[in-house]
């Protein structure tokens, strides 16, 4: 009954995530420390919702057979969304605001921990890339609800006022992380907002 009843919710089960080393807490925001992995990535135009829709069955394709192997890749969560960002603006604030190229995402899939470069089925579609991403570590706020423009914009502004003083400087872009499916109960829906880190100097 209960596995059921998180079917029909759309909570998560027995879905892989990447791997991370919890190394701070600041209140409702998590310092993370993830390992090197893989992800499927691919560019849409269009607005913020519909790109992530867009982007979303494109890799969704490449992992369900779209690839030169016609094998099935295993779903992982989250899906990453970050905006394609165009010029630097200097601001007074310690951190620096990013003017976005209008209308472009960039919308990723982290691969099974279990592939490699070398054996991870290659996309047949020229607009899904595989990338190997390093190791980083990010500052992560988690909120839940629908993730529209506006819950966003509002896990954005909380994530950068929280690491405010902490000893944790931004060293890049805000990205988006998504762990459901669009049917599963707004209040048990878990999305995040993230950002690279680096220590500030004693």
């Amino acid at each position: 009954m209960a596995l059921a009843g998180c079917s029909v919710v759309g909570i998560r089960s027995d879905t892989e995530e990447p791997r991370y080393k919890l190394i701070a807490s600041l209140g409702d925001i998590q310092i993370r420390q993830y390992a090197p992995r893989l992800a499927a990535t691919t560019v849409v135009q269009a607005d913020e919702i519909a790109a992530r829709s867009q982007g979303f069955r494109r890799i969704a394709r490449y992992i369900f057979g779209a690839n030169q192997a016609n094998v099935s890749i295993s779903m992982t969560a989250p899906v990453e969304q970050s905006a394609i960002q165009s010029s630097k603006i200097a601001m007074t604030a310690p951190v620096a605001q990013t003017q976005t190229s209008p209308g472009q995402w960039t919308i990723s899939f982290f691969m099974p921990a279990n592939y490699t470069l070398a054996n991870l089925p290659k996309p047949l579609d020229p607009a899904v890339v595989i990338v190997e991403v390093p190791a980083e570590t990010y500052a992560v706020y988690r909120f839940s609800g629908v993730p529209g423009v506006g819950p966003v914009n509002d896990a954005h502004a909380k994530l950068l006022a929280g690491l405010a003083g902490s000893g944790w400087r931004p060293s890049g872009d805000i990205v988006d992380w998504f762990y459901d499916p669009t049917w599963t109960i707004p209040f048990v829906r878990r999305n995040e907002a993230a950002v690279l880190v680096t220590p500030t100097a004693p």
